[in-house]
């Protein structure tokens, strides 16, 4: 489970937790309606909004989340690309095929295919940038569903509180009855807002991340692609990839581990 995740949770929650005991209210903000009314609330405007074929995916995402697991370093993306230079270059481009059947990078693969095709420069970089614009487009799908459902959980804090407003003006002549509506009146609130800024919009920041670095490598991919189109000498491929990283000023951060073992997106 990524650590930031859990340090963010005790951090955040920790917080809100210490200051709603020092002022003996935390027994307060838990209501058993307000949580239906506006988790339920956002849950349902989210299944309107979005199709199945969208929501389905929504699990996974959250699973991705919470269990990111290895990721792709740039320098080993690097690594990986100078291999394959250095034996293109030794003993030939016929061993771009031999890299294309073993590595499990679906992109890698499909860019040393392009080469064996025989396709010029600009029509692989085509091919490859419409790939990585689909692909952001299919994770930006996920992200802003969580962006929506940020942006409805305080509309339904604010209707639990007119809720609750209207239920105290209907017992006014009822005073013990006033204290359980207000309840939901102030939860409601509390809860669409605690959701949105400390649930929602933090999976879909996440998630954005995750895409940002898997697209900044798969454009560092590119780059060396085509260089291995071109022949370059392998010192000059390395200047080239870390004047490209190094103009992005993007980090990457997971584990260390070969593209070739990263799996398909």
């Amino acid at each position: 489970m990524d650590i930031m995740i859990i340090l963010g949770w005790i951090v955040g929650l920790g917080s809100i937790g210490w200051v709603l005991r020092e002022g003996d209210t935390l027994h307060f903000f838990f209501n058993v309606r307000a949580l239906v009314l506006v988790f339920g609330g956002t849950i349902g405007a989210t299944f309107i909004t979005y199709p199945y074929s969208i929501l389905k995916k929504t699990p996974r995402a959250l699973l991705h989340f919470f269990f990111p697991g290895r990721r792709t370093s740039a320098s080993l993306v690097m690594t990986t690309l100078l291999d394959v230079s250095n034996r293109a270059l030794r003993t030939g481009m016929e061993s771009i095929e031999a890299d294309m059947r073993q590595t499990k990078n679906k992109f890698l693969a499909n860019g040393l295919k392009l080469i064996l095709d025989g396709l010029p420069p600009s029509l692989i970089r085509a091919n490859l940038e419409k790939e990585i614009h689909f692909i952001r487009l299919r994770h930006g799908e996920i992200s802003n569903l969580f962006r929506n459902m940020a942006t409805y959980a305080p509309i339904f804090g604010l209707l639990g509180t007119l809720v609750g407003v209207v239920e105290v003006l209907l017992n006014l002549t009822d005073p013990k009855t006033m204290g359980a509506h207000m309840a939901v009146a102030m939860t409601a609130t509390f809860y669409g807002i605690f959701g949105a800024n400390f649930l929602f919009l933090p999976i879909a920041g996440k998630l954005q991340a995750y895409s940002d670095q898997e697209l900044f490598l798969k454009d560092v991919m590119i780059e060396g692609i085509l260089s291995i189109q071109s022949k370059e000498v392998p010192s000059i491929l390395a200047r080239r990839l870390k004047a490209y990283l190094n103009q992005k000023s993007q980090t990457v951060v997971g584990t260390e581990r070969r593209v070739a073992e990263e799996p398909n997106s």
